[in-house]
């Protein structure tokens, strides 16, 4: 039931040996799912990718300064994983985000000052200061937010789309996870489940080649997209690099939930390019590895298909630099929370409030994409 879409990438190793496999020949301006996204939504994409780059360097320059409060992690050279299944998910859908998936939160509607003052602890921030770090989700958008025992969020994912099921609604769930989850119960729990029940989730492995430091040979045998097939459902390779392949792969994935046909594993093969978090500075990683990747980088490669187009780039990226400056400013004068506030919504009071739906996007939803 596996469905390879790609060549596997350059430095992946192949479980058992140390080969390394070809690298993939770059795609054309064409693009992987052309004949679903327009122009617009291409640029989109990009400049959804921008903004988590941009956004998470200027976190790291505030951690640096000591203004974030406790550790910082980002998703430098992964921002097409989050940006092309986020995409493809509809206002309607539910969202399990996770700490290197930035680009999901902006796609879904969250703006870039209540991402920074999130970091920053601040009032304005998504959890209104109460965690002033990468535990949040805009419900009113649809997100919920991660807790660190990944992969949790798996099976929150896949309750939320029991509950579709029972209720007989025409939508979908979607969680994150990287490759060293999968060596946890949680993920067997949720796949089983979601196997059995045939439920509409769609669960997008990060394989980022490292779980903090232990590589893919390391954690498992046999790759785990394989392991799909055991629990009755689809498995999917994608290039974790494109941000078009990843939208592509998610929109078949999502259609195939809709109509009955289960869950889907997504395989996005990527490359987590900085340490774990602020504090690992990344030395078991050899050099040679993160060049190769650094050729890979997502960004740049939706640059070059969209200059090819005659797309002005640098028009593109200095809208999205001066969004991130304006949101920085906007944060950083955003007040403290008052401490006086600390136990308020700690209980549910009176009925709890339905999550939202999120800002659709893609143009397939229709809808005011830039609200």
């Amino acid at each position: 039931m596996k469905q390879v879409r790609t060549e596997i990438p350059y430095g992946r190793r192949r479980k058992g040996t140390s080969e390394m496999a070809t690298h993939t020949a770059e795609p054309t301006a064409g693009g992987a799912a052309v004949g679903h996204l327009t122009l617009e939504d291409r640029i989109w994409l990009l400049r959804a990718m921008l903004l988590m780059r941009g956004l998470e360097e200027r976190a790291m320059s505030l951690y640096r300064q000591g203004k974030v409060p406790g550790s910082f992690y980002d998703g430098y050279g992964q921002e097409a994983v989050s940006a092309g299944a986020a995409f493809a998910m509809a206002p309607e859908d539910r969202l399990c985000v996770l700490h290197r998936d930035l680009a999901a939160h902006l796609i879904r509607g969250v703006p870039p000052a209540r991402v920074l003052a999130q970091y920053l602890g601040r009032e304005l921030g998504v959890t209104r200061g109460r965690d002033g770090n990468v535990h949040f989700g805009d419900r009113t958008l649809g997100c919920v937010g991660m807790v660190s025992m990944l992969p949790d969020m798996m099976l929150v994912a896949t309750g939320m789309a029991m509950a579709f099921k029972l209720r007989g609604e025409r939508r979908c769930a979607l969680t994150w996870f990287g490759d060293g989850s999968t060596s946890r119960g949680d993920f067997h729990e949720a796949m089983n489940w979601a196997g059995v029940q045939k439920l509409p989730v769609v669960f997008v492995l990060e394989n980022n080649q490292y779980a903090y430091s232990t590589p893919l040979d390391k954690q498992f045998a046999v790759d785990p997209v394989e392991r799909a097939a055991a629990y009755g459902f689809v498995g999917v390779t994608v290039d974790g690099n494109d941000a078009e392949a990843v939208f592509e792969a998610t929109f078949e994935a999502r259609a195939r939930a809709l109509a009955g046909g289960g869950p889907t594993l997504i395989e996005a093969v990527t490359m987590r390019m900085h340490g774990h978090a602020a504090h690992d500075d990344m030395k078991y990683v050899p050099k040679e590895q993160v060049e190769e990747w650094r050729k890979r980088d997502p960004v740049e490669r939706q640059e070059r298909r969209l200059r090819e187009l005659g797309v002005d780039v640098e028009a593109v990226q200095a809208s999205v630099a001066g969004e991130i400056d304006a949101a920085a400013e906007e944060a950083l004068a955003s007040p403290m929370p008052d401490p006086a506030t600390a136990v308020d919504g700690v209980f549910c009071e009176g009925e709890a409030e339905p999550l939202g739906d999120g800002v659709p996007r893609w143009s397939g939803f229709g809808g005011a994409r830039d609200a």
